[in-house]
């Protein structure tokens, strides 16, 4: 029985990180012809979701009963920002919004902001894969614990979730995938498109690791800061660039676009308005709120994560 639930909390911790690459669809060309925009509840992202929610849940009661009153409080917020984001999460691959997304452009870059700037940071607010590890029976805590501190792990872990690398990976994503070559690909295959998904929310998921979340402890408020402000920008650029481009990057939608009764530029410009203008809109809430935290700590503490930290045991009492 322990050996069963191990596993099946394993599965649970990589959940939320492959739901996307299970589920990300194209449209077909008979599909075409007959626009149809309903919930798409795919048995696999859907099973993968609950299974991360449930294995979030009993490792949230377990560090609650340990916790005393005001670390519940702190656990109550990590839990509402948990699933928060795990609503915003199904919601962009489940809901109409996905199969709208293969019709329109516009559509499609909702799908990507609302993964990119709502889910990844409330996801990374609520701690998931400390909270995780404690819904493991307390022999795989321990063996788990043993694992990510050995030295190897360590060192792979602190170089993918250095600043400047998460920094560089969020960039090269976005700015990689919504090449017309990359993008058009995504549209026509499957299996492309599922890595485009996945992709950006792993980089985003680091990325606000650094600046939200525990990886914040590794850089000032000045250098959070500055990772979302030149996220900002570039993200706006090329947002700009999108909504100002004379022609089409991505011609996959023109016949989409026209059955709809859409001018598919008009849609592509809208896209990029999307990335332009909301998007930067959500970063600057984001940079506010870094140096509002900045500022209102002494000059000699460093800039730490919101709230506190779920450590990882290393041994318990019996």
């Amino acid at each position: 029985m322990k050996a069963g639930s191990r596993w099946f909390a394993l599965l649970a911790a990589a959940a939320l990180l492959t739901a996307p690459l299970a589920h990300a669809h194209v449209l077909t060309d008979s599909a075409r012809s007959a626009p149809s925009f309903g919930w798409s509840f795919d048995a696999w992202p859907v099973a993968l979701m609950c299974a991360s929610v449930l294995a979030y849940a009993v490792g949230y009661l377990r560090l609650r009963r340990r916790s005393r009153a005001r670390g519940r409080a702190m656990r109550a917020l990590h839990g509402v920002a948990f699933a928060g984001g795990s609503c915003v999460l199904a919601l962009a691959l489940i809901s109409p919004l996905d199969t709208l997304s293969n019709w329109l452009f516009s559509a499609h870059m909702v799908q990507h902001e609302s993964m990119m700037l709502i889910a990844a940071p409330l996801l990374v607010l609520g701690r998931p894969l400390a909270i995780w590890i404690w819904a493991l029976p307390r022999g795989g805590r321990l063996r788990v614990g043993h694992a990510i501190r050995r030295r190897q792990v360590v060192r792979v872990w602190r170089f993918l979730t250095a600043p400047l690398t998460a920094w560089l990976l969020h960039a090269a994503a976005l700015w990689g995938w919504h090449a017309p070559a990359a993008f058009e690909a995504a549209l026509a295959h499957p299996v492309v498109h599922s890595l485009q998904h996945t992709s950006f929310l792993l980089t985003a998921l680091v990325f606000w690791w650094t600046v939200f979340g525990d990886g914040a402890r590794r850089q000032s408020g000045g250098g959070a800061l500055l990772s979302v402000f030149t996220t900002m920008v570039h993200t706006t650029a090329l947002g700009a660039l999108i909504t100002l481009a004379p022609g089409l990057w991505y011609p996959s939608y023109v016949e989409p676009c026209s059955v709809l009764g859409i001018d598919p530029l008009h849609d592509q410009q809208l896209g990029g308005l999307i990335m332009w203008v909301p998007a930067a809109a959500a970063y600057l809430i984001g940079g506010l709120v870094i140096a509002a935290r900045w500022l209102s700590q002494p000059p000699s503490t460093p800039m730490l994560a919101t709230g506190q930290a779920v450590i990882v045991p290393r041994d318990e009492p019996r």
